[in-house]
């Protein structure tokens, strides 16, 4: 969908953050004269009041019945288009639309669309692909799921777009009918149930960049038990990480039986992160570019905040960021990058009823030193945990949030070890979002917050 067509239609806006205002100023600008409502909470209309727009109204009571009586809702990322509300007005008739799909419509066909996407490591694998792309002289805009709205960017131009998509707006992309230049996918695991309603419909809607919108290229990880399965008729698909192509053996990359690059310097934390190093050099080399003799650019690239990310050390313990862990799985995946160090990691917090089990499973034989559980779904998973506790010998401890986690933390280990905040749960209820989350695990580390946020590299370079 075109911005033009929404012109004369009863339009309203969803929401309230970045997007929102993305969204609001967007259509200001292509729409001078339409009037928009803004669907938000009594804070969020204060604060859109000082914009002083006649055309402007506000509702701070949503209800199906009010949704229905839009034609179209500009909806933020984070609502979902299956509560009952929605659902109710979409069999109305409303049209629910995202920031994503509008700047689709309205860039999409004339831009070099690189999307990525994936349960874990697309913010990396996103940002990794810019700074390689930057690398190889191109004028390069990094956007979307990673901290800057498509839609702030509507008139800018770039030679290629790395456009990091979450699982709430790959639908966007499919349903906008423009086919991505590129899509790369990293791996798939449960996640945001609550959002999407069941795991099977969170596959759908990840799936859906490549079985719906058809990107002309996909970049897919062959060592993933769900993209491995995949079939697209119409696109040109790869493959990374298994032996024929990109690939990592120990701490090589490889390509095919080329060894190109040494791992064990690269601002890479984590066997997953290497692996999608694979992933960013195949679609460099599907683009056209000398992927091999771009790889050493790696060496450059500057790490994101809240990803794995080393505070520092104070008094012989070393703190760990991983606050936009959201999965077990991530947390796994955490605690191997530590395998072989005294490790006190912190996990639980928002319960979107996501199954530990596997996790627990793997406490068995991988276990840390120490485990504080902590947040809404921390009882639950310390129930998990107690019997696997006494079998492995692991210190099992419970914390109400997180200043009482990071404290049993640092009396567990004694002034020696890691100290590894990865909750592998959403930070919904005690902070806004895992950027705070991280924040305050910063400051209780005694390190600077305002100095772990910056993301390098958003927008166009």
């Amino acid at each position: 969908m075109r911005i033009s067509q929404l012109e004369g239609r009863h339009v309203a806006l969803w929401g309230w953050g970045r997007e929102g205002r993305a969204a609001y100023y967007a259509l200001r600008k292509r729409l001078p004269a339409q009037a928009l409502t803004i669907l938000c909470t009594s804070e969020e209309s204060d604060d859109a009041r000082k914009l002083r727009d006649p055309l402007l109204s506000f509702d701070t009571s949503v209800t199906a019945e009010r949704l229905a009586s839009f034609d179209v809702v500009v909806k933020s990322p984070g609502i979902s288009p299956y509560g009952e509300m929605a659902r109710i007005a979409a069999e109305r008739g409303t049209i629910f639309i995202g920031g994503t799909g509008l700047w689709f419509g309205e860039r999409g066909e004339n831009a070099r669309t690189l999307c990525v996407t994936g349960t874990k490591g697309k913010s990396t694998t996103s940002a990794l692909l810019a700074h390689m792309l930057r690398a190889a002289g191109r004028r390069t805009a990094l956007a979307g799921n990673i901290g800057l709205p498509l839609l702030e960017l509507l008139d800018a131009d770039a030679d290629e777009w790395v456009i990091e998509l979450s699982s709430y707006q790959t639908r966007d992309v499919a349903e906008s009918g423009v086919r991505p230049s590129l899509a790369l996918a990293t791996n798939i695991y449960p996640e945001h149930l609550d959002w999407h309603g069941s795991q099977q419909q969170y596959v759908d809607d990840k799936l859906s960049l490549f079985t719906q919108a058809r990107p002309a290229m996909a970049a897919l990880n062959a060592g993933d038990r769900v993209l491995s399965q995949l079939v697209l008729p119409d696109s040109r698909v790869r493959w990374f990480n298994f032996g024929g192509g990109w690939h990592q053996r120990g701490d090589f990359i490889y390509r095919g039986e080329i060894k190109v690059l040494d791992t064990r310097a690269l601002p890479l934390p984590g066997m997953h992160n290497r692996g999608n190093l694979c992933g960013v050099l195949l679609t460099l080399e599907m683009l056209g570019f000398d992927a091999m003799g771009l790889a050493h650019h790696a060496e450059s690239f500057q790490p994101l905040p809240n990803r794995l990310q080393i505070l520092g050390t104070h008094e012989g313990i070393t703190w760990v960021n991983d606050s936009i862990s959201t999965t077990p799985h991530a947390s796994l995946a955490a605690l191997d990058v530590f395998a072989g160090r005294k490790v006190a990691l912190l996990v639980g917090g928002h319960d979107r009823g996501l199954d530990w089990t596997e996790f627990g499973e793997a406490m068995r034989t991988r276990a840390p030193h120490a485990i504080i559980t902590m947040g809404a779904n921390g009882p639950r998973i310390h129930e998990l945990l107690a019997p696997i506790e006494r079998q492995s010998g692991f210190k099992l401890l419970a914390a109400s949030d997180l200043p009482e986690a990071t404290a049993l933390a640092k009396k567990a280990l004694a002034d020696e070890g890691v100290v590894l905040l990865s909750p592998g749960a959403p930070s919904f209820g005690a902070y806004k979002d895992y950027v705070v989350r991280g924040k305050h695990f910063a400051e209780l580390g005694g390190f600077d917050p305002d100095r772990i946020v910056a993301i390098s590299g958003l927008g166009i370079a």
